[in-house]
């Protein structure tokens, strides 16, 4: 178990900002890769060994795939050792029991299902990783000649455990590099606390909603069982682009620019628009180190859906060791090859209101093969989306509606560039620095509020 929220804010935070520019500039890395592995191990001191463990050996696997670089045999055979080790370290603890689980499905077998504990973030660090040799092995990233410097870069602790995906290359400079300043400094809290107000004040509390509507199944109606979905849409959205603000924000105060991972993906008008919105991160990994690879779409139409199928089967297997994720992914695999292929000239001629809702009804209904990992419950919640037979909408159901409905409002119009439009408007006044701070201490004031009255409640994303 990582830090709770109020050790973190009030102890862990303080004192890691404090120390980090106090400690000279050429001690500043040292210092961050030792705290990063105190945050990683805080609870569980063994993750941390696996953790050196996946540093040292992708920083060697780096190492020889620079040294052989003119040996192209040697090369490659060193990139795929190194990430035959990542995938097998990877599979071993998140998909073990399920693949367990399965052949004893499917056969008379009776395999033992060894339960293996999930390190916290290891698909987000085992990603970055084998981005980094891969990218060496490409010429496009340098190696990195300082096991420190490679050690802070992989554990750095605002992105280490639910991302975003960051790759070396994109930040090699800065770790040895990089300009800390008070703009960017400022532009950290801020961003930090509009995080962290995404997450405690409207994604905790739509969970909570999430939670009450899915636990009576039968008595919800029709309207019930959609507002519950929608609840988790809205859950799912404000926890990870609230963690990604939170990362993105810690990094701008130690002196890092991470790049954005959220770019409004509820007001896409298609599934496409939609995934160059949601989860950038993941989505341009999968691009360049799985679908190019495949041959993209430079190999025809068949090979490119089989291409796009293989990407999506394992974007959905990466969220999760459950069937319903490599539904989940095969769903919009699908939608996405008929969008390409057959639906983009009828859409393109829909008016913008009705795109709009075609999208948020997919990924609302998409979120549904999300949420529901046991396939029964699943079978059972889509047939309750359209069963009118248990009513339009439940007695407990409408009063959870009735009494969560100002916070529904919220987290849609939140979930929309509006508010930052307007703040861009009137962000350079010359006293815009008042409501700034006033606005910061209140959600600081309110979070905190929150947090103390609430059980450990990590981010949805950390099981990932």
């Amino acid at each position: 178990m990582v830090f709770s929220s109020l050790v973190f804010l009030f102890a862990y935070l303080p004192f890691t900002l404090l120390v980090y520019y106090l400690v000279p500039r050429s001690g500043r890395n040292i210092f961050l890769f030792i705290i990063n592995l105190v945050f990683y191990g805080w609870g569980e001191p063994k993750l941390v060994l696996l953790m050196v463990f996946n540093i040292f050996f992708n920083y060697m696997g780096g190492y020889l795939v620079d040294r052989y670089r003119l040996n192209q045999k040697k090369k490659k055979l060193f990139l795929i050792l190194t990430c035959a080790l990542d995938i097998g370290i990877l599979a071993v603890f998140k998909y073990t029991g399920m693949v367990a689980e399965t052949l004893n499905m499917l056969s008379m077998l009776n395999i033992p299902e060894l339960e293996i504990s999930l390190p916290i973030g290891i698909s987000f660090y085992t990603f970055q990783t084998m981005s980094y040799v891969i990218d060496i092995y490409r010429d496009d990233a340098p190696v990195s000649k300082n096991f420190i410097n490679f050690g802070t870069y992989v554990a750095l602790f605002p992105q280490l455990i639910a991302g975003p995906i960051v790759r070396y290359k994109d930040i090699s400079r800065q770790l040895t590099d990089r300009r800390e300043t008070l703009d960017s400094f400022t532009h950290g809290v801020k961003l930090f606390l509009v995080g962290l107000g995404k997450k405690v004040l409207i994604a905790n509390q739509m969970g909570t909603l999430t939670s009450a509507v899915f636990s009576t199944t039968d008595e919800n109606g029709v309207i019930g069982t959609w507002v519950g979905i929608i609840a988790y849409t809205f859950q799912i959205y404000f926890d990870f682009s609230g963690y990604s603000d939170m990362a993105c924000g810690l990094g701008n105060m130690l002196g890092f620019e991470f790049l954005k991972n959220f770019n409004y993906p509820y007001i896409s008008r298609s599934i496409t628009e939609f995934w160059r919105r949601w989860h950038i991160s993941l989505s341009t990994w999968f691009r360049e180190y799985v679908y190019i690879p495949l041959g993209g779409n430079r190999k025809g139409i068949k090979r490119q859906i089989l291409n796009l199928l293989i990407v999506w089967a394992l974007t959905g297997l990466w969220h999760g060791a459950s069937w319903n994720f490599v539904l989940w992914g095969l769903y919009y695999g699908v939608i996405l090859i008929l969008e390409k292929f057959v639906l983009k000239r009828f859409l393109d001629k829909l008016p913008s209101v009705l795109q709009h809702i075609y999208t948020l009804l997919i990924v609302v209904f998409g979120w549904g093969l999300f949420y529901f990992t046991d396939i029964s419950e699943l079978g059972s919640f889509i047939a309750d989306l359209f069963n009118f037979s248990n009513g339009l909408c439940g007695s407990q159901a409408l009063t959870l509606i009735l009494s969560y409905l100002p916070l529904l409002i919220t987290a849609a119009v939140a979930s929309t560039p509006l508010a930052s439009r307007l703040y861009a408007r009137f962000r350079d006044r010359k006293l815009m620095w008042i409501p700034e701070t006033l606005f910061c201490i209140v959600i600081l004031a309110l979070c905190t509020a929150s947090l103390v009255n609430q059980s450990y409640n990590p981010f949805l994303y950390f099981r990932f």
